[in-house]
C-alpha cells in the first residue's frame, strides 16, 4: 500500500510505515508544505496514495469522495501528541490487511473507527 502522511502528523509515521514494508512518503518529504487541501488530493489521486491526516477538511465527501481516491485515513483525536498518534497509527496498521482502505474514508476516533 502507498501511503502519503500530510504535513500535521510527525514525520515518525512515516518511518513506521516504511519499516513496516509499506510505501510511505511524507508532505514535508516532497516539499508541499502548505499545499491547499484540494491540490494534496489531486496530487494523492494521481500517485494512488492514501492520505493520512489530522485535517478535518477530508471528512467532507462531496468535496473529497473517497471513491475516487486510494484511500483517506482522517484521525480525530482529542490528544494529537506526537506518542499518542504514533501508537493510532502503529494499531491502525493491524486492521490494513483486514480492512479495504481504498475507495473508503477511515474516521478514527478514540475507541473506534467509522468507515464510510
Amino acid at each position: 500500500m502507498l501511503f502519503k502522511i500530510d504535513e500535521n502528523l510527525p514525520e515518525e509515521i512515516t518511518e513506521i510505515l516504511n519499516k513496516s514494508g509499506y510505501d510511505a512518503v511524507s508532505v514535508y518529504q516532497q516539499r508541499m508544505k502548505g499545499y491547499s487541501d484540494s491540490a494534496l488530493y489531486k496530487v494523492c489521486q494521481n500517485e494512488n496514495r492514501i492520505l493520512i491526516t489530522l485535517d478535518s477538511d477530508f471528512g467532507d465527501i462531496r468535496t473529497y469522495p473517497p471513491q475516487n481516491s486510494a484511500g483517506i485515513i482522517l484521525i480525530r483525536v482529542h490528544n494529537q501528541s506526537k506518542k499518542n498518534l504514533i501508537d493510532i497509527v502503529t494499531l491502525l496498521m493491524l486492521k490494513f490487511e483486514r480492512e479495504t482502505i481504498k475507495n473508503r474514508l477511515w474516521i478514527v476516533e478514540e475507541n473506534f473507527i467509522r468507515i464510510r
